[in-house]
């Protein structure tokens, strides 16, 4: 199978199907897919998009910024829903070279975590339910908010650690053309240390601080999101393979 689906003018859409779950199954391809922003498809990316039959689309982005830089094309027919996640706009004052990139980026998915719990159970209730599948999830650049969304699904699912982590940090192979792509969007506009960066240390600090304030990444998501049981198990039933096959 294909993790990294390639697109001429989105840097970052990729299947996050694939990893192994502790209890010996696998995260089921073509169901949730992870991008940057769906508002530059457009001529042959849309025929790309269009054989990935996407019935879902979750947008994580603020209004004004779909209001500025587009949506998915609403000739393409998806379910869509948009469902900010980001609370408190991000103060580059607040950014530490000492602390590092990785450090300053964690403090803010953290931040997402308090500020986004109602659309964050909204969105995970949307990728649960198997008639939605495929889904695509995805914010501006596909790293932070979609991120955040996109270990908690693998959290939920089973996957490790090291591989919610390293899921994560293959954004920063798009990182280089992200970069250059908005630049040449933005001209003249200025950039901090951490632009478009995804250290694999941000997504760890992040899972390590949420774990440690409520017990489990589980325990977030039941007691914070108020994400039900059954949707629980019906998100496991739906995105993971059986035990004994893939499929």
């Amino acid at each position: 199978m294909i993790r990294h689906i390639e697109f001429t003018n989105l840097c970052n859409f990729r299947d996050i199907g694939g990893y192994a779950t502790q209890d010996g199954r696998t995260v089921r391809w073509q169901r949730l897919y992870r991008a940057d922003s769906l508002g530059w498809l457009d001529g042959d990316d849309l025929t790309t998009f269009r054989a990935l039959r996407v019935r879902s689309v979750i947008d994580l982005r603020h209004a004004y910024e779909v209001e500025k830089a587009g949506r998915v094309p609403e000739s393409e027919g998806q379910h869509y829903q948009n469902l900010p996640i980001e609370g408190r706009r991000w103060q580059k004052d607040l950014f530490d070279e000492e602390l590092g990139v990785a450090r300053y980026l964690a403090d803010r998915y953290l931040e997402i975590s308090e500020d986004g719990v109602q659309n964050l159970r909204i969105a995970l209730e949307t990728i649960a339910r198997s008639d939605n599948a495929p889904v695509v999830i995805h914010c501006a650049a596909g790293k932070d908010r979609t991120g955040v969304l996109a270990a908690l699904v693998l959290s939920l699912a089973g996957v490790s650690e090291s591989d919610i982590v390293a899921d994560y940090a293959l954004t920063g192979l798009a990182t280089e053309r992200f970069v250059a792509d908005w630049t040449r969007r933005h001209p003249g506009a200025p950039l901090w240390p951490g632009f478009g960066l995804a250290p694999a240390e941000a997504m760890r600090h992040f899972l390590t601080d949420l774990t440690a304030r409520h017990g489990s990444i589980e325990r977030y998501v039941r007691q914070e999101l108020q994400l039900s049981s059954a949707t629980i198990a019906e998100l496991r039933a739906h995105l993971l393979t059986d035990q004994a096959k893939e499929g």
